[in-house]
């Protein structure tokens, strides 16, 4: 397992969705290797944050997919 995220090409709302899903799934697993570390990186806060904005563009998506 590695803490390797590669940072996206595009800003988060010009992703699209499966780029997204991809980024997100990186972001878990790099958190996840920094849950295993003693101590935790301080890295860890700043990849949780990232995943925080790609979750709310993901569920901004979803909102406006179920709005139509």
């Amino acid at each position: 397992m590695t803490a390797e995220v590669e940072p996206p090409k595009h800003p988060l709302h010009a992703m699209t969705t499966f780029e997204l899903r991809d980024y997100r799934r990186q972001l878990e697993s790099a958190i996840t290797y920094f849950d295993q570390q003693d101590p935790v990186p301080p890295a860890r806060e700043r990849l949780h944050a990232t995943l925080d904005d790609v979750l709310a563009e993901q569920e901004s998506r979803t909102r406006l997919a179920d709005a139509r």
